[in-house]
């Protein structure tokens, strides 16, 4: 029996909630059972007894708020120990159309793909200033590089899964899953793809970041440590070769005082400077080799 499970994290979506579940489809092409879950980060208004009340199949409500990363993994665990075949994470505020659920859900059916991302089609979004578009797909870029995915719009929380590729998602970072858990397909090799979605008119401003500049700060972040993780030979050679460089140039700096101006002296720093730039970038690329092992 194919079973589905709709998963919505939602933070003092009271007001909004009605809208969002009434958007969604009651039943699948190729799905036999169709069941919703309301992961509650900790709201402080009355979100999960709206959710009972609307005959949401599962509640789980946090103390506390713990963050969109936090509910997504809680979603999936809970998800799978409920016995879900495949996975859809939507997003709060009925801001995806709920219709496009089965088109997200083709490829999985197929058997084509192991994750499928709901493309936006950022550049024609109208309710996203355009320095906001250029960020996301810079983001984007930046992402597809890492993870040798090609999903244009790597932002998008609009996504199914398997229960296989559920079972291998393991987030660490408390800020966003969605950056992280497409490197981490990438890098474990699943089949990703994407299809077009639309759309709901906005409800409300987002709440994932305060500012344009709180989220590329966190989001490099989140990109940087995923990648080293995957690949940390890499990383660390990259770092351990630009240090020994500048070492290696200061040091030839050094060489051409010595044997073309005899003005060596009062140099001698900087060939001391020299040794322990490639000194240290060599233990940096062995701290590389370490990681591998």
């Amino acid at each position: 029996m194919a079973k589905l499970i709709i998963q919505i994290p939602c933070l003092n979506e009271a007001t909004t909630l009605p809208a969002t579940l009434a958007d969604l489809p009651r039943s699948v092409p190729g799905i036999d059972v169709v069941e919703t879950l309301i992961i509650d980060d900790g709201s402080r208004d009355n979100t999960a007894d709206i959710a009972t009340s609307l005959g949401v199949t599962h509640v789980i409500r946090f103390r506390q708020r713990k963050g969109l990363a936090a509910g997504f993994m809680a979603g999936i665990d809970a998800s799978l120990r409920r016995g879900a075949g495949f996975l859809v994470n939507t997003a709060p505020g009925n801001q995806k159309a709920g219709r496009d659920i089965p088109r997200l859900l083709e490829p999985l059916l197929r058997g084509d793909a192991d994750i499928v991302v709901g493309d936006r089609n950022i550049r024609d979004l109208a309710n996203m200033s355009w320095p906001r578009k250029l960020l996301q797909r810079l983001g984007s870029w930046a992402v597809r590089l890492v993870s040798a995915t090609k999903v244009p719009d790597t932002t998008s929380g609009f996504r199914a899964y398997t229960r296989d590729a559920a079972l291998r998602m393991t987030i660490v970072s408390d800020f966003s899953y969605t950056l992280e858990s497409l490197i981490q397909a990438g890098k474990q090799r699943m089949a990703v793809t994407h299809v077009p979605v639309a759309n709901n008119p906005r409800t409300r401003p987002s709440r994932l970041f305060d500012s344009v500049l709180s989220y590329i700060k966190r989001s490099t972040a989140t990109i940087v440590r995923i990648y080293t993780m995957y690949e940390p030979l890499k990383v660390f050679t990259y770092i351990g070769s630009t240090i020994f460089l500048a070492g290696f140039a200061i040091s030839v700096r050094f060489l051409y005082y010595y044997l073309f101006t005899f003005e060596s002296a009062g140099k001698v720093q900087s060939l001391i400077l020299s040794a322990v730039l490639m000194i240290l970038g060599v233990q940096v690329v062995l701290i590389g080799l370490l990681a591998v092992v």
